[in-house]
């Protein structure tokens, strides 16, 4: 009994089961009579953390920071000292997952485009059904408001595949100055070389081995795999295509981005086009932790 929310809870009960007088219950707990009569004033919590526990229920990859942008949106206003005490004391937490070693040292930032649809980065992401058959899924983003524009699940995707849905995007989103992508055969191929020609859309391969050349893409897929691949059982492509689905509409219009200031990518993209150049977007490198601004 180390908190003097046990020890009143131990003269209680003493007091109960032995029939003692407070001041003998006391001396025998070693507490004072008055921290046993103490009656908390501060608010009533209850509400907060009942939503918390929700949340977190419903959000199992998201800490409390993050938890805390959602509590925010439905008029919750606490400040991240209290939140943190909350959230420990609910016992919530989330389950560290071991990843690959990094090498160490420090690596220059990445230049950030000034604009949605500037650049956009491509990559792949590969998952299995419950029967045990692959699937891969291409994942669009763009680097600027680190909105997902595409999700493409199937068996096979292949250059002339690739091809296609990219026009598709074109056609819905407008044609970016440039894509970055890793050196992968589907995107060497002479299908990507012809539809990049055609286009007028400069192409840019990262180096061999260098995956954070192609960090956006790179952070989104491990962001897909922790919250979305990782938690949930595909019984079939259709299925898959589903979830993937429902998890681009989520990530796009509700997920808060610790990267966009809490804001979601949509919120940024509909600043931007509203030409709200005197707001600010702070973005925090990941590589520094030091903080740039980008102004729009």
């Amino acid at each position: 009994m180390v908190t003097p929310v046990a020890k009143r809870q131990a003269v209680r009960h003493i007091r109960e089961a032995l029939a003692l007088s407070e001041r003998r219950a006391c001396a025998l707990v070693g507490v004072a009579r008055r921290v046993a009569r103490y009656v908390s004033t501060g608010a009533d919590d209850a509400a907060l953390r009942q939503r918390l526990r929700e949340l977190a229920d419903q959000r199992r990859r998201f800490g409390y920071r993050r938890l805390g942008y959602l509590l925010a949106r439905e008029g919750f206003s606490p400040n991240h000292k209290k939140l943190f005490r909350l959230y420990q004391e609910e016992g919530l937490k989330v389950r560290h997952r071991g990843g690959r070693k990094r090498a160490l040292g420090t690596r220059s930032p990445m230049t950030i485009p000034q604009e949605p649809g500037q650049r956009w980065s491509l990559d792949f992401v590969s998952d299995a059904l419950i029967c045990g058959r692959r699937f891969r899924i291409l994942a669009v983003i763009d680097d600027f408001s680190r909105k997902n524009l595409a999700l493409v699940a199937d068996t096979s995707l292949s250059g002339g595949r690739v091809a296609r849905e990219l026009t598709v995007l074109v056609e819905r989103y407008g044609k970016p100055l440039m894509i970055v992508s890793d050196n992968g055969t589907e995107f060497t191929s002479h299908a990507i070389l012809k539809w990049a020609d055609e286009m007028k859309i400069e192409w840019h391969y990262i180096a061999p081995g260098k995956p954070q050349q192609n960090g956006f893409v790179e952070s989104f897929n491990g962001r897909l795999r922790d919250e979305c691949l990782n938690e949930t059982l595909f019984t079939s492509l259709s299925h898959a295509r589903q979830v993937l689905a429902d998890w681009r509409e989520d990530y796009n219009t509700v997920r808060p981005h610790s990267q966009l200031d809490g804001r979601t990518p949509d919120q940024i993209a509909r600043q931007v086009s509203r030409g709200h150049a005197s707001e600010t977007l702070v973005i925090q490198s990941t590589q520094s932790h030091k903080k740039r601004e980008l102004s729009f």
